[in-house]
C-alpha cells in the first residue's frame, strides 16, 4: 500500500515564516510512542543529493531484520530553498514526499539522513516529514547540529545523551568501533530508546545503517548496494 501524504502546508516560505511554522508544528510531533522493534517487517531509508541546483531524493525499502532490498525510488526537482542550518525540511521535504508517493509499499518506519527532535525547534526533517505521512520516523544525522554531550567511548554501541536547554533531545551513537559517531533522535511516533536500538539493529559493517546507506547510494545515482560484492561476485547490501 503506497504512502499516504497528509498535506499540512506549502513549501514556498521565507526563512522567517519557515521558522514560525516549525514552532507551530513541533507541538504535534509524538516522541513517546515506542517502535515495535520485534514486529517490524519493512524499514525505509531516506536521503537527498543536490547537484547543479537539482535535488534528487531517494527512498528505499528493506526487509527487516535481514535487510534485503525490496524497492528503491527517486524523484528530482530544482532545489527550492537555500541551505540554512535548521531549515533542511524546506530544502528537501517536497522532493522526499514526491519520491515517497512512488513507493509500492509503506515501511513500518523510515530512517532519515537528518535530524528528528535533535533540532533547535525540535522538528528536524525526520519529524517534519513524519507529520506529513503519519508513519514512524527516526533521525540519523551524520554531523552534529545541536546539543551538549559528554565524551563518547570508542566501542560499538556506546552512546551519550545530547542535551539542550534541559531537554534530552537525542544521542550521539558509535555504530562501529573507533569510527565517527552518528546523531540519533526520534522523528515522529518513536521514542529515543527505540530509535537508537533500531539504528544499531540495522547497522552492519558500515558506519551508517543500511537503509540510509542504500538511500544515499541511490540518491547519488549508484546501485543501492553501493556496488559492494560478495566473495562470489554477486551484488549485496553487505
Amino acid at each position: 500500500m503506497p504512502v499516504t501524504i497528509h498535506p499540512l502546508h506549502g513549501w514556498d516560505l521565507t526563512p522567517a515564516d519557515a521558522i514560525k511554522l516549525q514552532r507551530e508544528l513541533a507541538v504535534q510531533v509524538i516522541d513517546t510512542q515506542p517502535l515495535p522493534l520485534d514486529a517490524l517487517t519493512l524499514v525505509g531509508g531516506v536521503d537527498v543529493s543536490v547537484k547543479d541546483n537539482v535535488s534528487q531524493a531517494a527512498v528505499v525499502v528493506l526487509t527487516y531484520p535481514d535487510l534485503r532490498l525490496v524497492e528503491a525510488v527517486t524523484a528530482s526537482i530544482p532545489t527550492p530553498f537555500p541551505y540554512i542550518p535548521g531549515l533542511l525540511s524546506f530544502r528537501e521535504g517536497a522532493v522526499i514526499l514526491d519520491a515517497m508517493q512512488k513507493l509500492d509499499a509503506t515501511p513500518d518506519v523510515f530512517i532519515f539522513d537528518g535530524a528528528g527532535r535533535a533540532h533547535p525547534r525540535r522538528i528536524g526533517i525526520a519529524s517534519h516529514v513524519g507529520l506529513f505521512i503519519d508513519v514512524p520516523t527516526v533521525g540519523c544525522a551524520k554531523s552534529w547540529l545541536i546539543g551538549q554531550h559528554a565524551e563518547l567511548p570508542p566501542g560499538k554501541g556506546a552512546w551519550v545523551p545530547l542535551q539542550d536547554k534541559g531537554d534530552t533531545i537525542g544521542v550521539m551513537l558509535r555504530t562501529r568501533d573507533n569510527v565517527k559517531p552518528v546523531y540519533i533522535s526520534p522523528g515522529h511516533r518513536a521514542t529515543l530508546d527505540t530509535a537508537r536500538e533500531l539504528v544499531l539493529r540495522t547497522t552492519t559493517r558500515y558506519r551508517l545503517p543500511e537503509p540510509i546507506r542504500a538511500a544515499h547510494n541511490t540518491a547519488g545515482g549508484l546501485d543501492p548496494s553501493g556496488l559492494a560484492r560478495d566473495s562470489d561476485g554477486q551484488l549485496s547490501l553487505f
